[in-house]
């Protein structure tokens, strides 16, 4: 039996959440969303609630997977700018994506989130440029891991109001010709047809979304690759820019390799955490805005871009590899490194890391970065700390901690027309798991985009 709808969603992170919100307030179309993960109330990861030391594979991973996407426990940073965030400016016009992006701001502020802003610092930016560090300029909100959460469940339980939600449900197939869905609920096959279909699935789906556009003979283009690591240092060293901006986004081009390296997803007085992305371990920053949750440091990632040209067509393959190496290493972990070990060639041991002056906040395994992490990425990233050190002096101290792998991959962009598939008409894609987003708020506004012309 096939159950129909106008429109189906494939994946409950925010962009597909916002197409769905507008949808579903200015129709009665019949929508559905599907979402691999779980409820939202359902996501609690052990690790972050202390029940385990280490990553014990869930089924789907908390932190990665469910209603409100990897974003619900995100630092829950969201941009109103267009200079960084994603490439939609490459597709629309710069002042309709800032428009697009306040309507989904107004959207979460009516469900709880805040409205203090952080905006951008010249004098900052001037120090940037004295030492070739070249800082982003944004107004910032920093909606917290905790609070954002809470906004999420709100537009969530309100949207259920007029759209099917069907959690821990995955969409395995989409037939492109019938627009059939093949869903796995509760290990049993569904099918759903519908007259528009939209991919938002996320980093998470990203894999999977590539695959299908293969098996449907839909080109793609090769995407970038973020690989490096997570630092982890005293709040006090960036203290002067993060109660003034609150993030710190800073690019440098190394003098070495002529690489780009970037300084992004700043957590202040926040915690390292790992993440789970189809068995592969990598770590990320939390940040809360309630002040007893709060720590002693602030955290950020510090990655190399990598752009790959033909013939080789796995960029997400390329950067699963390199994180799957330190899990291996790790005994099925990740793995932590002061960085004066690191430059003086010595591998970080438990001895080492209790004589560090920087506690961790994540229980990661001490180790060498150097044995899995390619030569040319890491010395991007030690240089690049050095950098850091002349406008943050402290950054590059000793006992700096590195986590590793922290890596951000996206899809493999398929070819759209306004975002329609080429040769499918009435499927769309959309946000980060189809390389066209990599924030909250493009991804927020991407939704919003889909939802009008759809509407239109």
């Amino acid at each position: 039996m096939a159950f129909d709808y106008d429109i189906a969603i494939v994946g409950g992170g925010i962009g597909g959440l916002m197409c769905a919100y507008e949808i579903s307030e200015k129709t009665d179309k019949k929508v559905i969303i599907f979402e691999k993960g779980s409820e939202l109330s359902k996501r609690k990861c052990p690790i972050v609630e202390k029940k385990v030391d280490k990553c014990i594979k869930c089924r789907n991973c908390a932190i990665m997977e469910g209603m409100a996407g990897a974003g619900a426990f995100s630092d829950g940073k969201y941009v109103i700018s267009t200079e960084y965030g994603g490439w939609l400016p490459e597709f629309v016009e710069p002042d309709r994506i800032i428009e697009l992006i306040e309507r989904a701001d107004d959207v979460l502020v009516r469900f709880g989130a805040t409205n203090e802003v952080y905006t951008p610092s010249d004098e900052l930016k001037k120090l940037c440029l004295e030492y070739d560090l070249h800082m982003l300029q944004a107004k910032i909100k920093h909606l917290g891991t905790d609070s954002n959460r809470e906004t999420m469940m709100r537009l969530i339980d309100h949207i259920r109001e007029r759209v099917m939600i069907m959690t821990d449900s995955e969409v395995v197939d989409v037939d492109s010709k019938t627009h059939t869905l093949d869903v796995v609920h509760n290990g049993l096959h569904e099918y759903f047809s519908a007259d528009k279909i939209v991919f938002a699935v996320g980093r998470v789906g990203s894999r999977f979304f590539s695959s299908w556009c293969r098996k449907n003979g839909i080109k793609m283009e090769n995407s970038q690759v973020d690989i490096g690591v997570r630092v982890e240092l005293p709040a006090l060293v960036w203290d002067h820019f993060s109660s003034k901006i609150y993030e710190p986004k800073i690019i440098y081009c190394s003098k070495r390799y002529g690489d780009k390296t970037r300084m992004f997803c700043f957590n202040e007085r926040g915690s390292v955490v790992m993440e789970n992305t189809d068995g592969v371990l990598t770590v990320n920053g939390h940040s809360y805005r309630d002040k007893s949750r709060k720590t002693e440091n602030s955290n950020f990632a510090l990655l190399t871009t990598m752009k790959f040209t033909e013939p080789f067509q796995a960029p997400i393959e390329y950067a699963r590899s390199v994180a799957s190496l330190s899990n291996m290493l790790s005994g099925g972990s990740v793995l932590v490194q002061r960085l004066g070990d690191l430059e003086a060639g010595k591998r970080t041991n438990e001895k080492r890391l209790l004589a560090s002056t920087t506690r961790p906040t994540l229980k990661a395994v001490p180790g060498d970065l150097s044995l899995c992490m390619p030569k040319r990425q890491l010395d991007d990233i030690i240089e690049t700390l050095h950098a850091l050190d002349k406008i943050a002096p402290g950054t590059a101290n000793y006992n700096t901690l590195l986590y590793g792998i922290e890596c951000k991959y996206y899809s493999a962009r398929p070819r759209t027309v306004d975002f329609e598939i080429e040769n499918c008409p009435g499927m769309y894609a959309l946000g980060d798991g189809a390389g066209f987003t990599r924030s909250l708020s493009q991804a927020a506004a991407h939704g919003l985009y889909i939802a009008d012309k759809i509407l239109s």
